[in-house]
């Protein structure tokens, strides 16, 4: 019988490392390390899982019980999946298909309770996870304003410079000239 834990703030491939390790300290085999997600071959003991939640949260973890509050959180995943660790540009911004897909649940649905956890749309939570990203494009410097937007799936790159402007209060060029670190830990958006 599969045991899944769905665990809040996991947004990187380090999270995954971190919580792997976590898991083979406690002694917990046969698992398998998602973001946002742990599937275990046998349940744990009422302890073992009171151990377990203490040391996830001193790495800035929580384990999650609520249906809807993993719901939301497998949604934020799916966002910053898609936002920061694809190359597709064309992915991006298709919520309405792509999220249903990997949830099995209706876009309104998931919309509603998005946005009643988590006092912003879903719509709004792309647009910031795809700004942090644009930050960390601009301060790499490797890429131009019009390639980060293309990158990001912006039908135009003035369409990217005023949605990062109404977002940060800087334009993309000013943000990348002052190499501002205004940047946010995914898990913070």
């Amino acid at each position: 019988m599969t045991t899944v834990l769905n665990i809040k703030n996991m947004v990187c491939p380090r999270c995954i490392l971190a919580v792997e390790r976590i898991l083979k300290e406690m002694g917990i085999e046969d698992i398998d390390v998602g973001l946002g997600e742990v599937k275990l071959a046998n349940p744990l003991d009422d302890d073992i899982q009171r151990k377990l939640e203490i040391k996830l949260k001193e790495l800035g973890f929580e384990l999650l019980s609520n249906r809807n509050s993993q719901l939301v959180e497998k949604i934020k995943n799916a966002i910053i999946s898609m936002v920061h660790h694809q190359h597709e540009p064309e992915r991006i911004g298709r919520l309405s298909e792509q999220i249903p897909n990997q949830l099995g649940l209706s876009y309104s649905f998931l919309s509603k309770l998005f946005s009643t956890q988590e006092g912003m749309t879903i719509e709004k939570y792309l647009i910031l996870q795809k700004i942090e990203k644009a930050k960390e494009l601009l301060i790499y410097g490797e890429l131009n304003v019009s390639e980060i937007a293309f990158q990001l799936n912006y039908s135009s790159s003035q369409h990217f410079s005023r949605q990062f402007k109404a977002v940060t209060g800087l334009s993309p060029s000013l943000f990348m000239k002052l190499k501002n670190s205004g940047r946010k830990p995914l898990d913070g958006i």
